[in-house]
């Protein structure tokens, strides 16, 4: 006869590989069903986008058949329950996660890359929240195909909130809804930062997993008024390989490092890091040198995302607002994965 003891003494052998603890002991496995020779149960991840999803499954499987009998039919949902170590506020609190993608520079793909990760992320199955905060030159809109969107009202809980705007089920803000588009945003600091707390308390983002916030480059007022007012989770810094680019970028991870922000930086993605040429496979060519990424992931003690290639079709996806579509996200799933990794293991070990 098979048990639930069994199922979970057996199941207590399956150790998730960063939280290092079994999967019983972190609480993943519910909803254990036993009919004779028939076992289900359910592995809830810390994220849908878990890159070690189909290992622990395996893994799972293993344990049922060694410990327990090779003869069981076992039926396993891996569904996931987003990890969170942020304290309850009045800010935000149905977001569980709220990552900040930023740069020391402009024109290093900082935009793209945070709508690539949203669109991954939200793929996977999780609940993704999108807010463009370079209120100077947003970018988002254009990405998306969703430029002419126009903004309406609702009452939440007797409060009037702004909707955002649906992109497939990536809930996005942008500056970009509320002016024309040829239309230049010419306020001081404080009217950007007033703008930005509107877009974080005045957006009625409901229920999200993850909301990423899509930085302007440097380490000025929108950066400052964000880690004052918001419980960011970590950072992401974009960065390409040259050396002009890592070095203001060091600053961008100085900015969130320092003892009044400390703000954790959950990795490092490095764009335009090589050329394929296509006639050429296997051929690449570092334009715009290498090393630089990895260089300053090693200075500030955290881990290299991923790198990206120059792709011109996918510059050609984002121009035609069809970065939700293009087959070229393929190439944020690792770099999603990562970045889901470890800011579960920073949940679990803050």
């Amino acid at each position: 006869m098979i048990t639930s003891d069994a199922v979970l003494k057996a199941l207590s052998h399956v150790e998730d590989p960063d939280l290092h603890k079994d999967l019983v002991t972190l609480g993943m496995i519910e909803d254990i069903v036993i009919e004779g020779n028939k076992l289900s149960f359910s592995v809830y991840l810390t994220t849908p986008a878990c890159p070690m999803k189909d290992m622990l499954e395996n893994a799972c499987r293993n344990a049922i058949s060694h410990f327990i009998s090779a003869d069981i039919e076992v039926k396993i949902l891996m569904t996931s329950r987003v990890s969170s170590n942020k304290k309850t506020t009045d800010i935000l609190p149905n977001v569980r996660n709220i990552i900040a993608v930023g740069s020391g520079k402009g024109g290093v793909g900082k935009s793209t890359v945070s709508a690539g990760l949203a669109v991954v992320l939200s793929q996977s199955g999780a609940k993704v929240g999108l807010l463009d905060a370079d209120i100077y030159g947003p970018s988002i809109p254009i990405l998306f195909g969703v430029q002419g969107a126009t903004i309406e009202m609702e009452v939440v809980d007797g409060k009037e909130l702004m909707k955002p705007v649906m992109a497939g089920d990536i809930k996005i803000f942008s500056i970009g809804f509320l002016s024309k588009p040829d239309e230049p945003i010419v306020w001081r600091g404080p009217m950007v930062s007033s703008a930005l707390k509107q877009f974080i308390n005045g957006v009625n983002w409901g229920e999200l997993d993850y909301l990423i916030v899509d930085l302007p480059p440097g380490t000025g007022d929108v950066q400052l008024t964000l880690v004052q007012n918001t419980p960011i989770s970590g950072a992401v810094i974009v960065t390409t390989p040259q050396k002009l680019a890592v070095a203001d970028a060091i600053k961008a991870c100085a900015m969130f490092t320092m003892p009044a922000v400390n703000v954790p930086i959950l990795g490092i993605v490095e764009n335009m890091a090589f050329f394929e040429p296509e006639d050429q496979e296997g051929k690449r060519y570092h334009i715009f040198g290498s090393g630089g990424a990895e260089k300053l992931a090693v200075q500030f003690g955290t881990q290299l995302l991923g790198s990206l290639p120059i792709k011109p079709d996918l510059v050609q996806d984002g121009d035609e607002g069809k970065i939700l579509n293009a087959k070229n996200v393929k190439f944020f799933t690792e770099i999603a994965g990562q970045l889901v990794r470890h800011l579960a293991i920073h949940n679990a070990h803050p």
